[in-house]
C-alpha cells in the first residue's frame, strides 16, 4: 500500500474528494494537527506528503521511507529544500496552477480597498450609513499607476486582468523581462524605489526569499504616496506587518489588503487585524474549487512518476 498524507489537517469530506484520483493500491490520510509531533506521526510509514501551508521541516524530511513532498500551490519558502536533498526526498509544486486565482484575488482586494466596499458593508451591518464618510477615501482604479512587485505567472495574469482599466503598469523583479515581452504586456521595468514612489497601487506578487524578506518596511513605506494602497497576496514575510499597520494608522498609507501573514493561521493579536482601512483574508488567494481537479490530477501524476522511477513535470520540480 502506498500512503499519501495531507499535512494540512483535512476533513473526511476533503479526503473522500481526493480518493477517486488515487492510483490503485494508494491510500490517503491526514495529520491530526499542525504540531511537529502530529506531523511526524502522520508521515511515519508514508511515501508521500502534500502540503499547502504547513511547513515541512528537516525533521520531517528525515522520516524513513518518505519519497516526495508536493506543494499544493507554488510558494516553497516553508519547505526545507536542503534537508530534502540530504535525505533524497523529491519536492515538487504546481507551477502556475493558481496564477489566475491569485491575480483575481489581488484585483479584488484592490477594488475593495479603492471603492471602500468592505468598510461600507461593515458599516451597514453596524447600522451606519457611511456614504459621506467614505467619500474622501474612495478612489477609481481606472487610469491609475499600478506597481507590481514580481512578474511571474501571477504578475502576468494580473496585468491581463488590468487591461480594461487603462492603468499605467510598472513592475520590478530581479531580472527584467525581454523588451518584446514587455511591449506585448504593455509594462515597464523600474527599480523598487521608483515603483514605490510612483505607484497609486502597489501589489506584492513575488516569492519570499533572502532578497524579498521584510522588503516592505518602515523605510520603503516612507517612499510611497500617502494616498496609495498596498496589497500583499505573496507571502507574509515580504513585509513587516507592524510597519504596514503603523503606516495605515498614521495616515501615511490609505489602506492595505492582506491575504498572507508571517504566522498562519494568523494570531488574534496581529497588528493588522481590526484596522479600519485594512482588509484581511485567510490566505484564500490561491483557492479555487474549479481548479481542484486539474491541480490534484497534476500532483498525483507527479508523485506517481516518482514511485514509478520516472521524472515528474520538469517545470514542477524543485528537488
Amino acid at each position: 500500500m502506498t500512503r499519501l498524507v495531507m499535512l494540512d489537517p483535512s476533513s473526511p469530506d476533503r479526503l473522500e474528494r481526493i480518493r477517486p484520483f488515487l492510483p490503485e493500491g494508494w491510500d490517503i490520510s491526514t495529520a491530526a494537527s499542525r504540531t511537529p509531533q502530529d506531523q511526524i506521526a502522520a508521515l511515519t510509514g508514508a511515501s508521500f506528503g502534500i502540503t499547502g501551508d504547513v511547513s515541512v521541516t528537516a525533521q520531517m524530511m528525515a522520516t524513513e521511507g518518505l519519497r516526495a513532498i508536493h506543494k499544493w500551490g507554488v510558494g516553497y519558502d516553508n519547505i526545507d529544500l536542503e534537508a530534502a536533498r540530504k535525505h533524497g526526498v523529491r519536492v515538487m509544486r504546481t507551477t502556475g496552477s493558481n496564477a489566475v486565482a491569485v491575480a483575481e484575488t489581488t484585483l479584488g482586494l484592490i477594488l475593495a480597498l479603492n471603492r471602500n466596499i468592505v468598510r461600507g458593508h461593515v458599516g451597514i451591518l453596524d447600522g451606519k450609513w457611511l456614504k459621506g464618510d467614505l467619500s474622501p477615501s474612495s478612489m477609481r482604479l481606472s487610469g491609475k499607476t499600478v506597481g507590481i512587485v514580481g512578474m511571474g505567472y501571477i504578475g502576468k495574469a494580473l496585468v491581463r486582468l488590468l487591461g480594461g482599466f487603462g492603468c499605467t503598469i510598472l513592475y520590478t523583479k530581479r531580472s527584467p523581462l525581454d523588451s518584446a515581452e514587455e511591449a506585448e504586456l504593455g509594462i515597464r521595468f523600474v527599480s523598487l524605489q521608483d515603483l514605490l514612489r510612483t505607484s497609486d497601487v502597489v501589489t506584492l506578487n513575488c516569492e519570499l526569499n533572502a532578497s524579498t524578506r521584510n522588503m516592505i518596511n518602515r523605510e520603503t513605506l516612507a517612499l510611497m504616496k500617502a494616498d496609495a494602497i498596498l496589497v500583499n497576496a505573496a507571502r507574509g514575510g515580504v513585509m513587516v506587518e507592524e510597519d504596514v499597520a503603523e503606516a495605515v494608522r498614521e495616515g501615511r498609507l490609505r489602506g492595505a489588503g492582506v491575504d498572507v501573514f508571517a504566522t498562519e493561521p494568523v494570531p488574534a493579536d496581529n497588528p493588522l487585524i481590526g484596522l479600519d482601512r485594512v482588509i484581511v483574508t485567510p490566505h484564500v488567494g490561491a483557492i479555487s474549487s474549479d481548479a481542484f481537479v486539474p491541480s490534484i490530477t497534476r500532483m498525483i501524476g507527479n508523485l506517481k512518476a516518482v514511485l514509478d522511477g520516472e521524472e515528474p513535470l520538469e517545470i514542477d520540480v524543485l528537488v
